[in-house]
């Protein structure tokens, strides 16, 4: 195991979050509010460490899966602990565990809260709540591909752990040039959205920060009510931007330089396909509820953009609609969007290609001679691509039982629990009943709010990268190699 690159990278992430740590001090010297002496305290001490472990750069620069997997895992687990130190350190979350689970929320851009006053948090603290949510939302690692000469040429096995779903691809030849292409899509869309909100009439704090919860497809909001409150113009923004969010990023670059053709891919043509008719199912509904067509089509098509994106923010209370509307929604918090967003969920493309494996086994009964491939986009699907796409479903139905078990250890309703570990693994935010969007998850015991921190991190990292460092064969392995470093083998074969 190459641990002195995972230590040489972990460290370039401590001085990542140490500069991304300065913004909340510029809102805090601008709204003039004390918090910011203690956001910049933690970045100096962030960025102390990372400068100490970044000062030798390792001779061996590769990166196999296995390394890209644990520096991912860890590298998310030691951005949000020390996302979370400012929360805690200010008091405007006394709990660390609260403080740790509300970042976690917003690096994995969950939206799971625990607050109960959303308002009562100062300016600086909103805007990091929210940005961290635009950090998750690409990943810092793919940013660190696009920005820092990592060498190697295996960089792409960084970018495999850290990016949703089921494969990864160069946009062009240099990984580096890749990662930069999309960081720079991410960040005009996301300058769009704020232009499109300025001109609705909000100040630039609140087109920032919305901005952020919609860029990363994250759910916080900086009113208790999330968007209810908003107008009906803010709230149409908001449900466009969500679904653009939602789309694979490759499709942007291939609608800049290449045709827009190839922008509608067959996984957008899906994404789009599941989100009108839901759209449309959940209108014919609610209407009587509202007794506005204008109306009722706003909230249908943003309840099933926030959540189909794995958003988050609510522009009405669901947990009141009808029960077939409830499950529709439900389903779409497995579905979730395109592979290569920033959304979350079990991803469209998984889902398209095993609907069609299904079929394919279906015409193999009727005509057992029949040779017939699975195509997606296209083109044949590999049979490795459809046995790690099994492999994904497997272990997420088996990570999905366990957490549901660990939950309801509490005794809440079969509701509460189901709609909590859906929404924590998909990445959604809210549930249903007492996680419903009206609601918080902050009655868990602490120890229930680890279980759903693992799953944030889970769902984010399409699982793996978050199991594979509590592997014992990896534990095992590391270890060995620490000890091997410092002469312990060798000096224990001697004794023998």
């Amino acid at each position: 195991m190459n641990r002195s690159m995972i230590r040489y990278i972990l460290g370039h992430v401590m001085r990542i979050e140490c500069i991304l740590m300065l913004l909340p001090c510029v809102v805090a010297l601008y709204y003039k509010e004390h918090q910011g002496f203690y956001y910049l305290l933690i970045a100096g001490i962030s960025g102390l460490i990372g400068c100490l472990l970044t000062i030798l750069k390792p001779k061996d620069t590769i990166i196999y899966l296995k390394e890209g997997c644990i520096i991912t895992g860890l590298s998310w687990i030691i951005m949000s602990f020390i996302g979370s130190i400012p929360f805690y350190i200010t008091g405007e979350i006394p709990n660390f565990v609260d403080a740790l689970f509300e970042t976690v929320s917003g690096f994995t851009t969950t939206g799971s809260s625990i607050l109960n006053n959303v308002e009562a948090l100062s300016h600086t603290a909103l805007f990091w709540r929210s940005f961290t949510h635009w950090i998750g939302g690409m990943g810092v690692l793919v940013f660190l591909l696009a920005v820092i000469p990592m060498g190697g040429g295996s960089n792409i096995n960084i970018m495999k752990a850290e990016s949703p779903g089921p494969s990864v691809g160069k946009l062009v030849p240099k990984m580096k040039s890749s990662a930069m292409i999309l960081y720079v899509i991410y960040f005009v869309i996301t300058t769009i959205e704020v232009i499109f909100l300025l001109l609705g009439g909000m100040t630039l704090f609140e087109s920032l920060t919305l901005s952020f919860g919609t860029a990363g497809t994250g759910g916080f909001g900086i009113m208790n009510d999330s968007f209810v409150s908003y107008s009906p113009y803010i709230q149409w923004i908001a449900t466009i931007f969500m679904l653009l969010f939602g789309i694979n990023f490759n499709a942007y670059y291939f609608l800049l330089f290449r045709s827009i053709k190839e922008f509608f891919m067959e996984e957008v043509k899906y994404y789009l396909l599941i989100v009108g008719v839901s759209t449309a199912i959940i209108f014919l509904h609610v209407i009587n509820i509202y007794k506005s067509v204008a109306t009722a089509l706003r909230h249908s098509a943003f309840q099933v953009a926030t959540i189909i994106t794995t958003t988050g923010f609510a522009s009405t209370d669901f947990d009141k609609w009808h029960s077939s509307c409830k499950f529709i929604l439900v389903i779409l918090m497995f579905i979730g969007a395109c592979a290569g967003s920033t959304g979350g969920g079990i991803k469209v493309s998984r889902i398209v290609i095993l609907v069609k494996s299904i079929g394919k086994e279906f015409a193999s009964y009727i005509h057992p001679r029949i040779v017939k491939k699975v195509k997606f986009e296209g083109r044949p699907v590999e049979h490795e691509i459809v046995r790690s796409i099994n492999v994904y479903l497997i272990t997420y139905i088996v990570l999905f039982i366990a957490s549901m078990f660990l939950v309801s250890i509490e005794g809440y309703d079969l509701t509460t629990s189901f709609t909590s570990v859906a929404a924590t693994l998909n990445n959604i935010g809210p549930g249903l009943e007492k996680v419903g969007p009206t609601c918080n998850f902050s009655f868990y015991k602490p120890i229930t709010k680890f279980v759903l921190m693992f799953d944030m991190l889970a769902g984010r990292l399409e699982l793996f990268p978050m199991l594979l460092i509590f592997h014992p064969t990896i534990i095992k392995d590391f270890f060995t190699t620490s000890m091997k470093k410092k002469g312990f083998t060798n000096n224990l074969k001697t004794s023998k």
